[in-house]
């Protein structure tokens, strides 16, 4: 057996924070949707296989199921949430719906010694989400875990090194889940903790190079941390033949396009500049609808992708530093999730490129990416940057987007870093960033009316950027940045602060 986890996605929204989870244990994991065929999961020859949870019920009649036999392969087994119940259903247990609903903190009561308790003391505190429960344990079964109102709350098969859980150890709520799924993963799986991302690099960079050979790529710089990093690891791959192709949409943050080719210069890799502003603006005008806009940004990214590989000769590999934050909130590859917004570097490409797509970040979180690029050489500074989307400041403009309220945005956005920075705790967030309000308010400066726009401040704090808390920013620094705010950007005359969380909301606006 290969030394990795293949978690089977059921919808749930926890799906990456299991991957996640598993890589902080040093254990490679890959996600591939339920209804990945029985034969591909069998030859994968995973160490070990998590079924995820999700939002249906087992019983259902469209349920999302697996094959039976890969609970006979000998291959251990984790079943989390909905993953518990269904290996219970497949094997002849039986599963019916709770009296009531159980959602929030439980303590675990441990009622027999396993090597999955390792570590853990009873009463640890879990925490549980399901409306469904196993009220029939199946044959070669037995309970070694419960909660108030969940008897069979971890289930165990010795035997056959399956375990269900029906609380969700990915979440941070569940205090010591992680060294429970270390338990699982190292104790009962026998998986040796040797993925690094040392080890990542000197396999991306083997990889890259079996498959490109001579190849020239082309990258898309757009000066954030994804692509640049993307690209410092194509140029140990490949060297000269990478053709990184910085585009200049103007709608960078204020002074980022220098800092990104004063980084690259001192690295020695040279940049090919295309001023692209114009374009962009020109077809951003009268566009307000955000998915039209991300489509607009990411087409014209292509189109100028295009023109340049044409001036640069036949290039058969186009490269982006697309994440694994970027796929999940794009699309439903991997399991039965909702589409919450696109992104311009996600989807694959026109046929008219006919260009072999390069992804070398695709499968990491940005704190991986960040590790990544640190091991590469990339400025301390430079990659402790919080993540900026794709389309820039395009989705932190609500409503039309247009030369004069991008430099609106970035005046105040600068604001909001220079003050955050000052105080501290731009290091402790995840995000900080200004938003410009597609509404205007009255007020006075200098004795006069004035009737300006009103300006948004987001800081929010998150591991992963996939849940976030808002920032309980001081008095102090709200009051300095909407202070600078207004007395310095002329067009604005109101700052507001955003305390909502994601979910419900997004990090970003748009």
């Amino acid at each position: 057996m290969k030394n990795f986890v293949l978690i089977l996605d059921f919808g749930s929204q926890y799906t990456k924070l299991i991957a996640r989870r598993v890589r902080e244990l040093n254990i490679y994991s890959e996600i591939h949707s339920y209804s990945t065929p029985e034969k591909k999961i069998l030859e994968l020859k995973p160490s070990a296989i998590i079924l995820s949870g999700g939002p249906s019920s087992v019983y259902e009649k469209d349920a999302p199921r697996i094959s039976k036999k890969i609970l006979n392969s000998g291959i251990p087994i984790l079943g989390i949430c909905y993953g518990m119940q269904l290996i219970a259903y497949l094997l002849g247990g039986k599963i019916e719906s709770t009296k009531k609903r159980e959602f929030g903190f439980a303590k675990l009561k441990i009622l027999k010694k396993s090597p999955v308790f390792e570590g853990l003391k009873d009463g640890e505190q879990v925490w549980m989400s399901h409306g469904d429960e196993v009220t029939e344990l199946p044959e070669g079964f037995e309970r070694i875990g419960s909660t108030d109102n969940t008897p069979n709350t971890v289930i165990e098969n010795k035997k056959s090194k399956i375990y269900g859980v029906q609380f969700h150890p990915e979440v941070v709520h569940t205090k010591n889940g992680k060294q429970f799924l270390k338990n699982f993963l190292i104790n009962i799986a026998g998986i040796k903790p040797t993925w690094t991302m040392e080890s990542f690099i000197e396999k991306s960079v083997n990889t890259i190079k079996e498959n490109v050979k001579d190849e020239k790529v082309l990258l898309g710089l757009s000066g954030g941390v994804d692509s640049s990093v993307a690209a410092v690891l194509l140029y140990k791959a490949i060297g000269k033949n990478l053709v990184p192709v910085f585009v200049d949409t103007g709608l960078l943050r204020k002074f980022e396009g220098k800092e990104l080719i004063k980084e690259f210069k001192k690295l020695k890799i040279q940049i090919h500049t295309v001023k692209a502003s114009e374009i962009f603006f020109k077809r951003l005008k009268g566009i307000t609808s955000p998915e039209k806009k991300r489509k607009i940004i990411g087409k014209t990214f292509i189109d100028i992708f295009y023109r340049e590989a044409k001036k640069t000769g036949k290039i058969r590999f186009l490269a982006q530093g697309t994440t694994y934050p970027d796929v999940i909130e794009s699309t439903s590859v991997k399991g039965p999730s909702a589409v919450i917004k696109s992104h311009h570097n996600v989807g694959g490409l026109p046929a008219k490129l006919k260009m072999d797509l390069i992804e070398p970040l695709r499968e990491l979180f940005k704190d991986e990416v960040r590790e990544v690029g640190k091991l590469l050489g990339l400025d301390e500074w430079f990659i402790r940057r919080h993540p900026f989307p794709g389309p820039g400041l395009a989705v932190r403009i609500i409503g039309e987007v247009n030369k004069r309220r991008v430099k609106i945005l970035q005046d105040a956005d600068h604001i909001v870093n220079e003050e955050v920075q000052k105080a501290g705790v731009y290091d402790n967030l995840w995000q900080s960033f200004a938003v410009l309000l597609p509404i205007k308010s009255v007020g006075v400066m200098g004795d006069k009316r004035t009737y300006e726009n009103v300006c948004g401040v987001r800081m929010v704090i998150s591991s992963d950027g996939m849940t976030a808390n808002w920032y309980h920013a001081s008095p102090e620094l709200l009051n300095n940045i909407a202070t600078r705010i207004v007395n310095e950007v002329k067009g604005i005359n109101r700052v507001v602060y955003d305390i909502t969380s994601k979910p419900p909301g997004t990090i970003e606006w748009e």
